[in-house]
C-alpha cells in the first residue's frame, strides 16, 4: 500500500482535531485567560520558575515527552500488521494523549505550577494524593528504566554514537549561558540556536572520524558501562540549574526532532514508500516472536507513547508549568506538542511497516528465534555492509527504526551513498529523544520525592536546598539505574507499558475530578471517557503479563528474583491505580451532592511557595 494517502490523512486529522477539539477545551472546558498570572511569573526565581518564550518551553516539552515511546513502540508493534497501530496512534492521540497532556498542565498552571500528586490531593483528597505520589515515584522510575535501556542497546559498542551524544551536553552548556546570561534580562534565542545546530551537525560529522580514528577504543562501552554513563548524566541534569543544561539541550534536541520529523514528512512524501507489511498479521491472535500477547489489549501497553502516555502528565505538571509564560500558550505547548509526538510514532510506524517482513524480524527477533519463523533476508545484508556493523539479532526496535529512516532517506535523489551517515543520524535522533526523556523525567521525580520528603521533615522538601535536591536525585537515580542493570527490553518494556498507561488513567481521573470541582461537570467527558477506556485495557493486559511472563519467570532458575520484582511492581501498579481512580469518581460524585471539594478550603501553607523564601548561598536547580 501506497503511503502518501495515509499520510496526508493523518495530517488532516491533527489540523482538524488541533483548530476545534483543542480550542473548544481551552475556551469551553477550562477557559484559559491571560490575566491569570502563571506560576512562573508568581515564584519567578531563576532556577526552577523561569518564564521563557512560548516556543522555546513547547522545545522544551516536546523534548522531554518524545521519548523512546513514539519511536520503538509503533516499530514493535508493527508485528501486528500496520493498521492497528495505526488506528490507534491517531485516534488515541486526538481524544486521549493530547486531552491529558493539555488538561494536566492546565491543572497544574492552576496550583502553583505543582506535581500531579499535589493535584490529586487538593481535588480528591489528601490519603489518595499520598498514593498517587507513591505511583508517581514507582512510574517514573520504571518509565526511567524503559527509555533508557533503549539508548544502552542502542549505544553498545558504539564510539560513532556515544562521541556525537556526549558533545550535545557541552554544547547545551554553552548555549544555555548565551541565552540566559548574557544579555540580564532578557532570553537570546537566535545566535545560541545557530550555534546549537551547527555544532550538532559538526558533532555527528566528527563522531564518523573519531569511530575510525586511534581514539575509537577509548569511546567503546558494554552495556554496564552505557548503564553508570546514564546514571551520571541523570543525576548531573537534574541538580544543575534548568537554564544550564536542561533547557538550552532539550530546546536543541528538538531542532533535531522537529527538523527530522519534517524531513521524514517530505522524504515520505517524496517516495512515498510502499508499506511491505499487511493491515494485520496472523499475530494479532497472539503467539508473535516480539509481542507474545493478543492484539488486544497488548497492542495498547506496547504503543505506551505516540496515542497516550502517562509519563507526560508528569511532564505537563513538573518542569514545563513552571516555564510558561502566558496562560494561553498551553494549548499549543500541551495539546499541539502531543500531536506532534503522536505524528513521530505514525512515521515510526511507516518506516519500520516499509521494510521487508524479513529483514524487520531478523534485527528485531534473536537469530535462533528467528530461524523458525520460515522467512528470509532481503536487503540486511546489505544494509550491514554500509552502516558497518552487524544488524541482525539487534533487538529493542532501535535498529530497525534507524534502518527504516535511513532506506526511506537513501531514496532520495543522490543519498544512496550516505546510508551510514543516515542510519548514525537516526541513531542519534532516537538517542537525543530518548536521553531528554530521561533528564527531565529524573527532575520531575526529584520534585516529587522531595514533596514527599518535605512531609517528613520539611527542609528536605524545599528545592532550592542542596543537600535535599543531591539526595533525592541520588535515589531516584540509583533505582531506576538498578532496574537497567538486571533487565532485558523484553522484560523492561511491558512493565513500562503498563505502568505508564495506568499513570494516564490516574491523571486523566484527577482531572475529571477537577472539572467536576469547579462546576465544569457538563465537559468530564472529555476526560472521563479516555480514563476508563486505558485503565481497563491496562489492568488487562497487566493481569495477563503477571500471568503468562512474570510468574513463569519466578519459576526458571536465573530468573526468580527478577520475576518476583516484576510481579509485584505491576501488582502495585495496577491495585494503585484503581484506588486512585475509584477515588476519583467517588470525590466527582460527593461533589454533585454538595459535598465541598478539598480544594474549597484555602491552606494557609503552600508546600510549593518555597521560591518566595530568600535564595540560598548556593542553588542547583
Amino acid at each position: 500500500m501506497n503511503t502518501l494517502p495515509l499520510l496526508l490523512a493523518v495530517l488532516g486529522i491533527f489540523t482538524v482535531a488541533y483548530r476545534y477539539y483543542s480550542k473548544f477545551l481551552a475556551t469551553r472546558a477550562f477557559m484559559l485567560d491571560d490575566r491569570n498570572i502563571t506560576p512562573a511569573h508568581r515564584f519567578k526565581d531563576g532556577h526552577n520558575y523561569v518564564p521563557s518564550p512560548k516556543w522555546v518551553v513547547f522545545g522544551h516539552h516536546f523534548a522531554a515527552i518524545a521519548g523512546a515511546g513514539p519511536l520503538v513502540g509503533p516499530t514493535l508493534a508493527a508485528q501486528f500488521g500496520f493498521a492497528p497501530g495505526l488506528l490507534w496512534l491517531v485516534a488515541g492521540a486526538v481524544l486521549a494523549g493530547a486531552v491529558q497532556d493539555f488538561t494536566a498542565l492546565v491543572g497544574s498552571l492552576r496550583h502553583d505550577g505543582k506535581s500531579l500528586p499535589y493535584i490529586v490531593s487538593r481535588e480528591v483528597g489528601p490519603f489518595t494524593g499520598l498514593l498517587a505520589m507513591g505511583a508517581v515515584l514507582l512510574v517514573l522510575i520504571i518509565a526511567m528504566a524503559g527509555l533508557a535501556i533503549i539508548v544502552v542497546n542502542a549505544l553498545s559498542q558504539s564510539p560513532w554514537g556515544i562521541f556525537t551524544i556526549g558533545m550535545t551536553i557541552p554544547i547545551a552548556m554553552v548555549m544555555g549561558v548565551w541565552m540566559f546570561k548574557s544579555n540580564p534580562g532578557k532570553v537570546t534565542v537566535t545566535g545560541p540556536s545557530i550555534f546549537g545546530v551547527a555544532a550538532m551537525f559538526a558533532a555527528l560529522i566528527g563522531g564518523h572520524w573519531v569511530a575510525n580514528s586511534q581514539f575509537a577504543h577509548l569511546l567503546i562501552f558494554d552495556n554496564h558501562q552505557i548503564v553508570i554513563i546514564l546514571c551520571c548524566y541523570g543525576f548531573m541534569a537534574s541538580v544543575l540549574p534548568v537554564w544550564l543544561l536542561l533547557e538550552p539541550r532539550d530546546y536543541l534536541s528538538t531542532y533535531l526532532k522537529l527538523g527530522t520529523l519534517g524531513a521524514l514528512v517530505l522524504g515520505v512524501l517524496i517516495v512515498h514508500p510502499q508499506l511491505q507489511f499487511p493491515a494485520f498479521t496472523p499475530y494479532v491472535n497472539g503467539g508473535g516472536p516480539i509481542i507474545p500477547g493478543k492484539l488486544f489489549p497488548f497492542l495498547f501497553i506496547t504503543i505506551a507513547c505516540g496515542a497516550i502516555s502517562g509519563f507526560h502528565s508528569l511532564v505537563s505538571s513538573g518542569t514545563t508549568p513552571k516555564l510558561i509564560d502566558k496562560e494561553t500558550d498551553a494549548r499549543v505547548i500541551g495539546y499541539g506538542a502531543m500531536l506532534a509526538e503522536s505524528l513521530v510514532g505514525v512515521l515510526a510506524l511507516i518506516a519500520a511497516c516499509s521494510m521487508a517482513p524479513g529483514d524487520y524480524f531478523a534485527i528485531n527477533v534473536p537469530p535462533a528465534l528467528y530461524a523458525k519463523l520460515g522467512l528470509h533476508v532481503v536487503n540486511l545484508p546489505e544494509f550491514s555492509r554500509e552502516v558497518g556493523e552487524q544488524l541482525a539479532g539487534r533487538t529493542g526496535g532501535a535498529v530497525s527504526l534507524a534502518i527504516g529512516i535511513a532506506q526511506i532517506f537513501r531514496n532520495l535523489p543522490g543519498m544512496k551513498a550516505l546510508t551510514g551517515y543516515w542510519y548514525h543520524y537516526a541513531i542519534m535522533f532516537e538517542a537525543l529523544f530518548i536521553l531528554t526523556t530521561i533528564d527531565a523525567g529524573t527532575r520531575v521525580a526529584r520534585y516529587v520525592m522531595q514533596e514527599l520528603m518535605g512531609k517528613i521533615h520539611k527542609p528536605l522538601g524545599r528545592s532550592n536546598w542542596l543537600p535535599g535536591n543531591l539526595f533525592a536525585t541520588g535515589v531516584v537515580v540509583l533505582c531506576w539505574g538498578y532496574l537497567i542493570w538486571g533487565g532485558t527490553i523484553s522484560t523492561i518494556w511491558p512493565l513500562f507499558g503498563t505502568a505508564n498507561q495506568l499513570m494516564a488513567s490516574i491523571a486523566l481521573a484527577a482531572m475529571t475530578t477537577f472539572l467536576v470541582n469547579r462546576g465544569k461537570a457538563a465537559f468530564a467527558w472529555c476526560t472521563l471517557v479516555p480514563a476508563l477506556f486505558v485503565l481497563v485495557t491496562t489492568v488487562t493486559a497487566g493481569t495477563m503479563s503477571i500471568a503468562n511472563i512474570y510468574l513463569p519467570m519466578t519459576r526458571r532458575q536465573g530468573t526468580e528474583l527478577q520475576g518476583w520484582i516484576e510481579t509485584g511492581l505491576t501488582a502495585v501498579c495496577i491495585a494503585g491505580a484503581i484506588i486512585i481512580v475509584g477515588s476519583a469518581l467517588l470525590r466527582c460524585l460527593r461533589t454533585l451532592r454538595g459535598v465541598p471539594p478539598p480544594s474549597a478550603t484555602a491552606l494557609s501553607d503552600e508546600p510549593g511557595k518555597v521560591a518566595l523564601e530568600p535564595a540560598a548561598p548556593f542553588r542547583c536547580c
